[in-house]
C-alpha cells in the first residue's frame, strides 16, 4: 500500500497510477530530451555549458527523477526479500537496457563499420555499454545499496545517512560512479519521504509558503553561483581541496533547492491544468513511457556522437532541427510501446514491463 498524491492509501498495482506523479515524470523525461538537443543541436557540442537553460534543467531534472525512484521503490524495499527485489529490479531495468544497448551496437556496426580487433574496441564497448544509459545502472545500484542497509539495520534513517556520507565522499572517479554519488542522496530523499509521507506533508502545510520562498532563494543563489565546474561531469563529485568542496556543496545544495522548487511548480501546474488535453496527454501517454523514451533518446544521441552534422546551420534551422528530431524521438518510443506493449516477451524486453501493466 502506498500514499498516492491524493493523499489516500491505495493499493499498488499496474491500474492504480498517480496521474500527478507521472505528469512530473512525463515533464522531466521531456527536459531529458530537451537538454540533449541543446547539447546536441542547438550548440552542437560546444559551449552548452554556459546556456542558462540548460544550466537550469541540468540542476534539477535527474536528481528529482532519482528521488522518485526512491519514491516509487519504497514498497519493494520495505516489503520483497533481497532477492526478490534485485531479481525484480533487474527485470524491469537491465534487461530491457540489453535489448536497447543491442540495437545500438548493431546500428553503429551497421551504419559505422569498423574493425572488430581495433585497438580499444572492447573497451569502447563496455564504455558505452554502461555510460550510454548511465541513469539505469545508477538507479539499479542505488536500489541495491539501499536496500543491502536493510540487512544490517532495519530502515534506520541514520543508517541510511551514513551510507549517504561514505558514498559522496569516496574518491571513485572513473567510469559512472561520479553520477551513482551524486544521484545516491537523492534516492534515499525519496525512499524516505514516501515511508513518512503523511508526517512530512503536514509539515510542508504548516509551513508551506516559508519553505517555498526559501527554497526559491535557495535554487536562484545557486543558479547564480553555478558554474562550469558545478556540473558532476566535470567536478567528477570529487573533494580534493576547499575549492572542489565548494563545487561538490553547491551542487548538491542546488540540485536539491531546485528539486524542491521544481515539483511544487510541476504539483500546481498538474493541479491548474489537468483537464487539459496536453497535460493529460503528458501524464498519461509520457509518464508511463519514461523508461523507453529514455532508452529511444538515449539511442538516438549516442548515434550523433558518430556524425557530422550542421556545422553552417543558422540558429533558426538548428532550432526547427530540434524540434523535429524531438517529437520523432517522442513519436518512436510511443510507436514501440503501442506496438509491442501486449507482446509478452517484447514488452518485457522492450520495455522492462509485462503487459497487463500497459494501460
Amino acid at each position: 500500500m502506498l500514499y498516492h498524491a491524493t493523499g489516500k492509501v491505495v493499493p499498488e498495482t499496474a491500474y492504480d497510477r498517480d496521474l500527478a506523479l507521472d505528469f512530473i515524470k512525463g515533464m522531466l523525461i521531456i527536459l531529458v530530451i530537451v537538454g540533449h538537443l541543446i547539447q546536441y543541436i542547438l550548440y552542437q557540442n560546444e559551449g552548452f555549458w554556459d546556456s542558462a537553460c540548460f544550466k537550469w534543467i541540468y540542476m534539477f531534472h535527474m536528481p528529482l527523477f532519482m528521488a522518485i525512484s526512491g519514491y516509487l521503490s519504497c514498497r519493494a524495499l520495505l516489503v520483497k526479500s533481497f532477492t526478490q527485489a534485485v531479481g525484480d529490479r533487474a527485470t524491469q531495468l537491465l534487461v530491457p537496457m540489453l535489448f536497447w544497448c543491442s540495437l545500438l551496437e548493431s546500428l553503429k556496426f551497421t551504419v559505422f563499420p569498423r574493425s572488430t580487433d581495433a585497438p580499444g574496441t572492447v573497451l569502447q564497448f563496455l564504455n558505452e555499454f554502461v555510460g550510454t544509459y548511465w541513469f539505469v545502472w545508477a538507479a539499479f545500484i542505488c536500489f541495491i545499496l539501499t536496500k543491502t542497509i536493510s540487512i544490517f539495520n532495519r530502515w534506520s534513517p541514520w543508517a541510511l545517512f551514513v551510507s549517504v556520507i561514505l558514498v559522496v565522499l569516496a574518491p571513485l572517479t572513473f567510469s559512472i560512479f561520479p553520477l551513482i554519488k551524486y544521484m545516491y542522496p537523492f534516492f534515499c530523499l525519496g525512499f524516505l519521504f514516501a515511508q513518512s509521507r503523511e508526517r512530512w506533508t503536514s509539515i510542508m502545510r504548516s509551513h508551506r509558503l516559508f519553505l517555498i520562498m526559501s527554497a526559491s532563494i535557495a535554487a536562484l543563489m545557486c543558479f547564480l553561483a553555478w558554474r562550469n565546474d558545478t556540473y558532476v561531469y566535470n567536478n567528477l563529485a570529487l573533494v580534493q581541496d576547499l575549492q572542489s568542496a565548494k563545487n561538490v556543496l553547491l551542487m548538491f545544495l542546488g540540485s536539491a533547492a531546485a528539486s524542491a522548487v521544481m515539483i511544487e511548480v510541476l504539483l500546481r501546474s498538474w493541479n491548474i491544468g489537468h483537464l487539459n488535453r496536453v497535460v493529460r496527454f503528458i501524464a498519461a501517454k509520457l509518464g508511463p513511457s519514461t523508461l523507453v523514451l529514455y532508452f529511444v533518446q538515449g539511442t538516438v544521441f549516442r548515434l550523433m556522437d558518430s556524425i557530422q552534422y550542421g556545422e553552417l546551420w543558422d540558429p533558426t534551422t538548428r532550432f526547427a532541427a530540434a524540434s523535429s528530431l524531438g517529437t520523432m524521438i517522442v513519436a518512436v518510443a510511443l510507436a514501440v510501446r503501442w506496438s509491442v506493449g501486449d507482446i509478452p516477451y517484447l514488452s518485457q524486453l522492450m520495455l522492462g514491463v509485462p503487459p497487463r501493466s500497459r494501460r
